[in-house]
């Protein structure tokens, strides 16, 4: 196994926040980075602001034009993605676009020269499961995004290869942080304790995994650099605590006299009660550890969110 040499990137969905995220960290560090951002993004001030980033306007059902746009990179990091949330998860026309379009950012990377495909996936591919997930389980999404996601992992890998790239995937589990959307468990409480508003929680007893977007963030420059081709990696903190404990912790960081409401509303139908990363092969091939704890990300995350009240 070889380190790839980065010295330009593609970021898409570079707006969001694991992609903004990895702009930063890979321009701190000398490389230059095309962000893809959709047209008249309204999140482009989560971009940073330095002359290694450039923005690239570029629709993710148009990647095709990316090669009229961009000389040349080494790598492409693919992060956009349509229909993450609420109904659209289920909405499988939508879904099937986003495949097509991880398909359109393969074919786009080989076109300007890029040794290695990185593309983000989802614990959503696993379907029902509960305990440590790793790429050996088997693979039963039940949403239609969940379907997405694993459908366009197996073909992109397939396409890469045909394609001659190196090729690695990174599944998610629940990342929080600085650009997060509102609509998470940890913003939206984040959210309502800021406003100040009625809070109703589940009894809280899941064990769960949260990692901090630099880690997360981390994680996939990493595997860009040292992931092993054709694998697909589980990415996480490795820790765990109850849901409750990552609550009263948000709390903390606001006011601790908030009365959270746990408990006073009950667990969702089939909630699963156990999700929780093994990194041990992102851990062995990249040399990956987390060094954010939950009590300080949570704090910035909360001053970030404060600041856009």
């Amino acid at each position: 196994m070889s380190t790839l040499q980065i010295k330009k990137a593609i970021i898409t969905g570079a707006t969001g926040m694991i992609g903004s995220e990895l702009a930063r960290q890979l321009a701190r560090d000398g490389i230059r980075v095309y962000a893809v951002v959709r047209p008249n993004s309204s999140k482009i001030d989560n971009l940073i602001k330095s002359d290694l980033v450039e923005v690239i306007e570029c629709d993710l059902h148009q990647l095709s034009k990316l090669s009229e746009m961009i000389e040349s990179a080494d790598i492409f990091y693919h992060f956009a993605w349509d229909g993450c949330y609420g109904d659209s998860r289920n909405d499988l026309l939508l879904q099937e676009q986003n495949v097509k379009g991880a398909l359109e950012a393969v074919k786009a990377a080989k076109q300007l020269g890029c040794k290695k495909f990185v593309g983000a996936g989802s614990q959503a591919e696993f379907g029902s499961v509960e305990g440590k997930l790793s790429d050996t389980l088997p693979k039963n999404p039940v949403t239609g995004y969940g379907i997405a996601k694993h459908s366009a992992q197996l073909m992109t890998k397939a396409l890469a290869t045909q394609l001659g790239m190196e090729y690695c995937w990174g599944r998610i589990l629940s990342c929080y942080g600085p650009g997060d959307n509102d609509y998470t468990m940890v913003m939206s409480a984040v959210v309502a304790m800021l406003k100040n508003e009625l809070l109703a929680f589940t009894p809280g007893e899941q064990i769960w995994d949260y990692i901090y977007v630099e880690d997360c963030a981390k994680a996939f420059y990493l595997i860009g650099k040292e992931g092993v081709d054709k694998k697909a990696y589980t990415i996480g903190s490795g820790n765990t605590q109850m849901l409750k404990e990552y609550i009263y912790q948000i709390r903390d960081a606001i006011d601790s006299s908030i009365q959270p409401g746990i408990g006073e509303r009950d667990y969702y139908p089939n909630q699963v009660m156990h999700l929780e990363a093994d990194i041990s092969e992102l851990k062995k091939d990249t040399g990956f550890t987390p060094s954010v704890k939950f009590e300080e990300g949570i704090k910035h995350t909360v001053e970030w969110r404060k600041a856009r009240l």
